[in-house]
């Protein structure tokens, strides 16, 4: 086998040995099974198995190749284990030939000796007899076997080196033939982007007046390629998108109930907007001033490779809040959850587009594949970010570059709470206060953000809220981790009252769904649906205008079907591949290889400055988890402190408020009613004038 799975021995590497009469004992790679059979005769019998199957086992191993199902090709290691295999085989082959002449050689001694007794022995004929058996029995028939078996064994050997040899260039070959159709496809998408006249018309589908769906391309399928069905939501109406040319885009009038009054034209006008969000989602270079850049930073030093038993520490923390179990650096990435956050704002340029849109609907297109974005980093992410001290701040100045500034700062530690403000000259402030949840139940591990996310244009007033879905970490005992989004997004622009339901759709391994699904639907205050949002949280999104509404089939769970007629759909957002070697440098993408990226003139509180964050990007792991552990203390002993003049304020009935953040100050908001954590500035300020007397001592 080439993958074990629990319970299972290797036969073709097994010992297998018998203790007394009726024990056998089989053993491999530190599992060991006793078996206790009822008769010496039965031990034996299943002796005589065993040792058949472990022979059948290692001819299997050696003539047949892997067929687990790994599509890698053979690594340094195989090679070399099998050079070294083909070595063994010719050294014991000489080894052999050697035997072969020492046998031959003693085989005629003996040969001879046996003669001269049989010369001496001339008048005994029972001892004539005798010496002739043992001649027969000793002499040429076992040289002979043995010639034999080296000849085969040569044969073979031959055999299994151009055997080898076959595979090996056949391999190359098969190398060769996938890198020119890599070539060849990247040349096609290359082409395909640039040709003009690759647009609705060439893959148009139109709806005819009984609902049914022809294909423009004739093509015989199951489901047509254009047509997509999406899950029902909660609240919001099942529906099938059909996309339409506009071109030869014909309104049935019988069938259509509620039907959209847009126009062909109408998405023309916008297309300016999305035609550059399309090109622009795959080249970052064009989403940025065109400035001369500060040269940040490619790569970090690579992951040393340490190993630790997570159910050891783990076993203990089942149904505990994960910010109350001190966990050593092994665990973590070197980033904090303040830098985290900040990573949210990769995808800015989605946000200086949706300032250029006039319609408030086409604006939340752009919102809602913001919100989506944020997701896309996490997809390999399975470390966990450092937990920021009480009063740990991280800014990011990108005002010249990119056109925004971020600052976050830690404002509660149990619950853990950070605050977050970004300003961008190009139009646009997001705000929010994020308080994680999590609990580990075992076999997985779910994180809750809890807390509303605001973003405001500065131009027309648009405010739109939403708040994140529940992650969740699966594999933690057993297996590899994996990480998967699921639940409902609702953004609402509090101005126009138009709305986006999204829906992350679960993994389930029996669903023939797309894995890391996410659709939608853009309405306006009136409930009339705009645009279908469709696409992955991990790859990229789209939108596409729907010209036309009805009413299709219910479904089983008694939900009427809406059917969405829509044009082609526009690319909003795509991912950005990651950098080479990503693997080695915890999958962080380009931007997360700047952020704790050291620089001057940040707060003393700033996360670049925290030690054991620090020495753990060096790779210096066992000193990280030293400094950990001081900075957490440092930590306790300051809340002490502060419960003590709490305590001791109470006595003297004086007031006491307690932890007050820096930089920002806690406020109803106006748009969700919430107590929340806001930017009441300063900041900015201090770091020009570099006075920093106010920050506290946390590191």
């Amino acid at each position: 086998m080439a993958h074990t799975c629990r319970g299972t021995i290797n036969l073709s590497t097994a010992h297998i040995d018998t203790e007394d009469s009726c024990n056998i004992v089989l053993s491999n790679g530190g599992r060991t099974y006793h078996l206790k059979a009822n008769s010496e005769v039965e031990r034996q019998r299943w002796v005589t198995a065993l040792e058949l199957a472990k022979a059948k086992a290692i001819r299997m191993r050696n003539n047949q190749s892997d067929d687990s199902g790994d599509e890698e090709p053979a690594s340094q290691s195989d090679k070399s284990e099998l050079h070294g295999t083909l070595k063994t085989l010719s050294s014991k082959l000489e080894d052999l030939s050697t035997c072969n002449e020492l046998i031959a050689k003693h085989g005629a001694a003996l040969q001879r000796s046996l003669s001269e007794l049989e010369n001496l022995n001339t008048g005994d004929g029972g001892s004539c007899s005798e010496s002739q058996g043992v001649c027969e029995g000793l002499g040429l028939p076992g040289v002979c076997a043995c010639r034999d078996f080296l000849d085969l064994a040569e044969t073979h050997s031959r055999k299994w080196q151009r055997a080898l040899q076959h595979e090996r260039e056949q391999r190359i070959r098969l190398e060769e033939t996938i890198e020119q159709l890599a070539k060849q496809h990247n040349s096609l998408e290359r082409a395909c982007r640039g040709a003009p006249g690759l647009s609705a018309a060439s893959t148009g589908i139109t709806s005819t007046a009984k609902g049914s769906v022809q294909s423009a391309k004739g093509e015989a399928s199951d489901e047509d390629e254009e047509t997509e069905y999406f899950d029902a939501m909660e609240d919001a109406p099942a529906f099938i998108t059909v996309t339409a040319d506009p071109k030869h885009h014909r309104r049935s009038g019988s069938n259509v109930s509620g039907a959209s009054e847009g126009h062909p034209e109408d998405w023309n006008l916008e297309d300016s907007v999305f035609e550059s969000s399309n090109q622009s989602s795959y080249n970052e270079s064009t989403c940025k001033d065109h400035l001369p850049k500060k040269r940040r930073r490619t790569r970090i030093p690579d992951k040393p490779n340490y190993s630790l038993n997570l159910w050891s520490i783990m076993k203990n923390c089942i149904g505990k809040e994960l910010s109350k179990i001190p966990m050593p650096v092994n665990f973590n990435e070197p980033l904090s959850m303040l830098q985290r956050l900040t990573e949210d704002l990769e995808y800015h340029e989605l946000l200086d587009k949706a300032v250029k849109c006039e319609s408030s609907t086409e604006q939340m297109c752009f919102v809602a594949a913001f919100s989506v974005s944020s997701y896309s980093t996490t997809v390999h992410r399975t470390a966990k970010p450092f937990n920021p001290l009480l009063g740990e701040t991280y800014e990011l100045d990108r005002l010249e570059e990119l056109g925004f500034r971020s600052l976050c700062e830690q404002v509660s530690h149990h619950p853990p709470a950070a605050a977050h403000h970004v300003y961008s000259k190009r139009g646009w402030t997001l705000w929010q206060e994020i308080t994680i949840a999590s609990k580990f139940r075992g076999k997985y591990l779910s994180i809750m953000p809890l807390g509303a996310i605001h973003l405001e244009f500065h131009s027309s007033g648009n405010h739109y809220v939403w708040r994140k879905v529940t992650s969740t970490v699966h594999n933690i005992i057993v297996g590899k981790l994996w990480i998967d989004q699921s639940g409902e997004i609702e953004i609402v622009n509090h101005k126009s009252k138009d709305k986006c339901q999204l829906k992350f759709t679960p993994y389930s391994y029996f669903s023939r769904d797309v894995p890391r699904k996410v659709t939608g639907v853009v309405s306006d205050a009136d409930g009339k649906a705009h645009y279908v949002m469709s696409g992955t949280w991990d790859e990229k999104m789209e939108c596409s205008k729907i010209v036309q509404s009805s009413h299709g089939s219910t479904s089983t769970e008694g939900k009427q079907k809406t059917v969405y007629q829509t044009l082609s759909p526009k690319v909003l957002w795509k991912k950005y591949p990651l950098p080479e070697n990503a693997e080695n440098m915890y999958f962080f993408s380009d931007l997360a290889l700047t952020l704790n990226e050291p620089e001057e003139r940040v707060a003393p509180t700033d996360s670049r400055l925290r030690p054991d964050q620090r020495l753990m990007e060096s790779g210096r792991w066992d000193e990280a988890n030293v400094e950990k552990q001081r900075l957490e203390e440092k930590q306790r002993a300051v809340r002490r402190r502060r419960e003590a003049e709490a305590v001791e304020a109470l006595e003297e009935g004086k007031d006491y408020e307690g932890y007050i953040p820096l930089w920002f100050e806690r406020k109803v908001d106006a748009v969700t009613g919430e107590l929340i954590c806001v930017y009441k500035g300063g900041y900015w300020e201090a770091k020009d004038k570099q006075d920093w007397s106010m920050c506290p001592d946390i590191f």
